[in-house]
């Protein structure tokens, strides 16, 4: 009985295991994070790609206040200005030193963008052949699960077929000890040990009864025999 309780017990304890380490939830799983992952990426270039706009629309703002300090130098010289003039041509420099600095930045994440729109390529055609792999391994691990149970099940070793096998074990078990109690509680009726609480007879009362009725069946045909003795010497 405890090999049974044990094959039972450990039966259950595989198939919760079974349960909490499902490789296809594994599986889809790790498909899910790559997904964010590609998610972040391209959350990336789009952030990218905005700042780099940002910057080269700044750039074009500074780029057409150019003409406007020329303009003004030109002007200051007109009035004998050079001072201002010179203000002005400063604030163009400064300005234009502005634009390059912007242009490189533009430069820099342009040429981030560009990485990361390969990186997401990249990670895009990775996500998809996992993808596609995930789910030959998933259909895989249904088969050959679905064939290992049905094997179970042929050859007793599920746990079905394991419950079933001790049910049935422990009815037979209980039926041969009923019948092999009720015959011993047979024989010592019949042997008189013990009393019939039914009938109130022992074995040996029975045997008396029976000696009883011999003997009255005896008597009976003596009886027959003088009538029929009688009857002829009347004759």
């Amino acid at each position: 009985m405890l090999k049974r309780l044990a094959a039972i017990f450990q039966a259950k304890a595989n198939k919760a295991l079974d349960r909490l380490e499902d490789p296809r939830e594994m599986l889809d799983l790790s498909y899910e994070k790559q997904v964010e992952m590609l998610r972040d990426v391209k959350r990336g270039i789009v952030e990218v790609t905005a700042a780099r706009r940002r910057l080269e629309l700044q750039a074009e703002e500074l780029r057409a206040k150019l003409p406007t300090f020329d303009a003004q130098a030109m002007q200051a010289l007109k009035n004998g200005r050079e001072d201002l003039a010179r203000i002005a041509l400063e604030r163009k420099a400064s300005t234009q030193a502005q634009i390059e600095s912007f242009e490189a930045q533009v430069a820099n994440l342009r040429a981030e963008q560009e990485q990361l729109v390969q990186a997401e390529q990249r990670l895009q055609a990775k996500v998809e052949a996992f993808r596609t792999r995930k789910e030959v391994l998933k259909a895989q691990y249904t088969a050959a699960k679905a064939t290992v149970r049905i094997g179970e099940a042929v050859t007793g070793l599920s746990e079905e077929m394991t419950d079933v096998g001790y049910a049935i074990q422990r009815a037979e078990d209980r039926t041969a000890q009923l019948k092999s109690r009720g015959q011993a509680i047979q024989e010592l009726l019949e042997s008189g040990v013990l009393e019939d609480s039914l009938g109130g007879t022992t074995g040996i009362d029975r045997e008396l009864e029976a000696l009883g009725r011999q003997a009255s069946i005896d008597a009976e045909l003596e009886r027959l025999r003088a009538a029929m003795a009688a009857g002829e010497a009347n004759r």
